[in-house]
């Protein structure tokens, strides 16, 4: 695959919070489909998310966006403790042009969300907060989306959901999904795997 088939593009990029090179010259291209940021706890793979997104300045090197945008949100943080579920959708529905409603309405439903759509986020429990993040995320339409441990806290049925999702996305010519979490799963086609852990 050619660097011009990359959706986003990492380029000696270091960083952490507070200054600190948790992730050190780093280079990282994103093809289309699903790609898997893996590594045990503390390797930096939230940091390298949000660098990835703009969320967290590098203190060196830089990343290269796609024109469609990223997809970036945290809503684990106490500031979006009393924002209802739905205004947080409808918050972020603002910043991405190509968000679906439909499919915001049917991963409610899928995820059994639908009825929580008027409660504040300190009134979920982890798993189902989790879910208003990754239902935005899968929502969005960013031409890169990147999910950060979208399986903790939730339910088997709940995670099969997701995979089904990741499955059908994995196709898709113009878009990447970056996910981070522990281990890459077998049963999800990847288009390419980070494992930090190699590169401590």
């Amino acid at each position: 695959m050619n660097t011009s088939s990359f959706l986003l593009q990492a380029h000696h990029l270091s960083g952490g919070p507070a200054g600190l090179s948790i992730i050190e010259h780093l280079n990282f291209n994103c093809p289309p489909g699903v790609s898997w940021i893996c590594g045990d706890e503390g390797t930096g793979k939230t940091t390298l998310l949000r660098l990835l997104a703009g969320d967290m300045p590098p203190t060196s090197g830089s990343v290269t966006v796609p024109a469609g945008g990223v997809f970036w949100t945290d809503l684990q943080a106490t500031a979006h403790d009393h924002t209802t579920v739905q205004a947080c959708w409808d918050a972020l529905r603002k910043r991405y042009p190509n968000w679906s409603d439909a499919l915001q309405d049917e991963l409610a439903h899928a995820l059994d969300m639908h009825t929580h759509r008027h409660k504040r986020l300190n009134m979920l429990s982890t798993g189902s907060r989790r879910k208003v993040m990754v239902i935005a995320a899968l929502t969005s339409g960013a031409t890169v989306t990147l999910l950060d441990q979208p399986f903790g806290g939730l339910d088997l049925a709940s995670i099969r959901v997701i995979k089904d999702f990741l499955r059908e996305a994995a196709d898709r010519p113009h878009r990447a999904w970056l996910v981070a979490d522990y281990e890459a799963p077998r049963d999800v086609p990847l288009a390419s795997v980070l494992n930090l852990d190699a590169t401590l």
